[in-house]
């Protein structure tokens, strides 16, 4: 079972298409907490023009069905779905870059 085409549909509804390859769906020592989440409403105001939710789901059903290397990382993003912050942000576009590099990953029967 492959979802490269999903994949590339995803990068593509997201402008991820032209970006870089990424190594690693997380890296080490990445930590997440609510003091990253916004803390007055300009970062709330600028975080509102970024489809953050839509990108995480999308992760999300690609998880489920066939890329369980990515569910820690997807897992760990989608508890900021309510209040993200810049670097929650910085960290899906990474894992999209991950599945970018490995789109070609799949299930085999």
């Amino acid at each position: 079972m492959s979802q490269e085409s999903y994949i590339d549909k995803v990068l593509n509804r997201f402008g991820m298409k032209g970006s870089k390859l990424g190594d690693t769906p997380i890296a080490k020592g990445d930590k997440f907490s609510l003091k990253q989440c916004p803390n007055n409403d300009l970062e709330r105001t600028e975080m509102q023009k970024i489809p953050y939710a839509s990108v995480v789901g999308s992760l999300m059903y690609a998880q489920v069905c066939t890329r369980l290397d990515i569910a820690f990382a997807v897992g760990v993003l989608g508890r900021y779905l309510s209040n993200p912050g810049l670097q929650h942000w910085k960290e899906v576009k990474r894992v999209m870059r991950y599945l970018k590099r490995t789109k070609g990953y799949m299930l085999t029967y």
